[in-house]
């Protein structure tokens, strides 16, 4: 449970100084998510879903 927070605390961190140091390309980039399908989004996301859950899991099996 401890990991789940710091993970958490990490994204929010990363997530924030994009949007504190970069504010116009966020925005834009944010803009650009419309032009995307649907399928795209999901496809996307299943595939970072993924990868995530094969590093964490990679990182735990090693330790």
């Amino acid at each position: 449970m401890r990991e789940l927070f710091i993970a958490f605390g990490l994204f929010l961190f990363i997530e924030g100084i994009l949007y504190a140091l970069f504010p116009s390309k966020m925005k834009s980039m944010l803009s650009k998510l419309e032009l995307l399908k649907v399928n795209q989004l999901r496809t996307g996301g299943l595939i970072f879903a993924i990868l995530g859950f094969i590093i964490i899991y990679y990182l735990k099996a090693n330790t």
